[in-house]
């Protein structure tokens, strides 16, 4: 931006320096032009003033002599024409005849008047013709032809300074606008910056960093702090849904609870021997203790949408291998209890710079979503890979899948598919949203994938990393870790030093 910015200012500045050069140039050779016809015009009308004796008294031998000591001096051919355009005397032996128009006019009797601008390109002589006056008569012409050469210098000489004043004009004006430039994008180059920070501080739960410095024109510093203003509203926004979230599936955790304990000591009530209870009773019984625990699901999902936003994250290079093997251990017993078999492909020693916590969320909410949907006696698989450059950890059902035009909203909360109502799984809509939110945050991506022979595809795509730039971070944390119970050990055998009262 700031780029164009200046090219916009060299520009007018350009098009100004143009503006005001161009008049000025053809003023200049409009001034050359006339004070050369007015050096002539005086040296014809001084002529024709001597033509007068020469051709009273048909005597024009001085006149001749005359006419070659000026042309000898200045270079300009001069002649004297009787009223028939004959030669009385000239300066040279190639001269005008009286067929030229203006010497016509001057035998007629009719002034020079001032020729139009001699540009500096024009190569013809300025011909000046001035009647010569006998007792009030027209008896012949004087006539001048000027080289136009000085006026050509003359006007050029003009526009190099001219040229050169643009130029320095141009230089002024760049060495002005670049921090012109710079103080009125200031604010706008902070926003830019700025925009980026706050949408990941906004993420991340914490308050963003001010972009308003201060600087530039006085509507962009109010744009900049209005842009303030609106990102901490937002982020105040963000962090009170999240606060309500959170609290509010605490506080409903006890009640529920509570609800859901009453309602299996009604269950044992109704299954004792002597228990006479109507059958619409007990299915009324066995649907809240459905609707109970679908309302238990829902607020574990949004405790753990709620915890996986409102954590801060931090990225290092993980190696994947041992967050696999962990879940596997995790999901194990939950599979082969839903009759499924977990299954572990692609290569080892991948390395991707991710945040732990994240990666872990994104795998039990795929898992467990997974798990829901695949058909008894089929395969979970976990696999890894490396595509184009990114780690890439997948998990893959068999089940029933989506609908290709279900899989952009296949991750916004509480969203189910329709064909999935009514097939007997309390899903709550939250897993895949979870998985999604908690991807952003471990500086990756999700992708759904629809295999050709059915079941959804999972695909949790980060960023690689080193095992050398792994090493260097449990290090470095082994170091910091290290350090900290040094300092804890010190201020241990501080507290029980003895203290010094003499």
């Amino acid at each position: 931006m700031r780029t164009r910015l200046l090219v916009v200012f060299s520009v007018l500045a350009g098009l100004l320096v143009l503006g005001l050069g161009v008049p000025l140039a053809a003023a200049s050779a409009s001034a050359a032009t006339s004070r050369l016809f007015a050096d002539r015009l005086g040296d014809t009308t001084r002529f024709a003033a001597l033509a007068q004796r020469a051709v009273s008294d048909d005597d024009p031998g001085a006149l001749a002599a005359e006419l070659g000591r000026y042309d000898e001096l200045y270079g300009i051919a001069a002649v004297v024409l009787d009223r028939e355009g004959r030669v009385l005397a000239a300066s040279r032996p190639a001269v005008p005849d009286g067929t030229q128009r203006r010497v016509q006019l001057a035998l007629a009797g009719q002034r020079s008047e001032p020729p139009g601008t001699v540009w500096p390109w024009d190569p013809d002589p300025l011909l000046l013709a001035e009647p010569v006056l006998v007792g009030g008569e027209v008896r012949g012409a004087a006539v001048t032809v000027s080289p136009t050469a000085p006026a050509h210098a003359e006007t050029l000489r003009a526009w190099a300074a001219l040229a050169g004043a643009g130029l320095v004009a141009l230089a002024g004006a760049a060495a002005l606008a670049l921090p012109l430039v710079r103080w009125i994008l200031a604010p706008v180059e902070s926003l830019d910056a700025g925009t980026a920070q706050v949408a990941a501080a906004v993420r991340a739960g914490r308050a963003p960093r001010p972009v308003g410095d201060g600087r530039g024109p006085p509507e962009l510093r109010r744009l900049s702090r209005h842009f303030d203003q609106m990102a901490a509203g937002v982020t105040h926004a963000l962090e009170s849904q999240r606060s309500f979230v959170a609290d509010a599936g605490h506080q409903l955790r006890n009640p529920l609870t509570a609800l859901r304990l009453r309602l299996h000591n009604v269950a044992a009530a109704m299954a004792a021997p002597d228990a006479r209870v109507d059958d619409d009773l007990r299915e009324e019984h066995g649907a809240a203790l459905e609707e109970t625990d679908r309302l238990a699901g829902v607020l574990d999902g949004l405790l753990a949408l709620a915890r996986s936003e409102g954590r801060r994250p931090h990225p290092v290079p993980t190696p994947v291998d041992p967050l696999i093997d962990e879940r596997i251990d995790a999901w194990g017993v939950l599979v082969e209890h839903e009759g499924l078999h977990l299954r572990r492909r692609g290569p080892g020693g991948l390395v991707a710079r991710s945040d732990v916590e994240s990666v872990e969320a994104v795998l039990d909410a795929v898992l467990d979503n997974a798990v829901k949907y695949a058909p008894p006696g089929t395969e979970v698989e976990l696999a890894t890979a490396r595509v184009e450059g990114w780690v890439e950890i997948a998990v893959r059902d068999h089940g029933r899948g989506l609908d290709p035009s279900e899989l952009e909203r296949a991750t916004d909360r509480f969203w189910r598919s329709p064909s999935r109502h009514g097939d007997g799984h309390d899903g709550t809509g939250l897993g895949l949203a979870i998985a999604a939110r908690s991807a952003e945050r471990a500086g990756g991506e999700l992708l759904l994938q629809l295999p050709e022979d059915g079941g959804l595809r999972v695909v949790l795509r980060l960023p690689p990393a080193t095992l050398h730039e792994a090493a260097g971070e449990r290090a470095d944390v082994a170091a910091g870790a290290a350090t900290e119970a040094r300092a804890a050990a010190d201020d241990d055998a501080a507290a029980q030093r003895p203290l010094d009262v003499r």
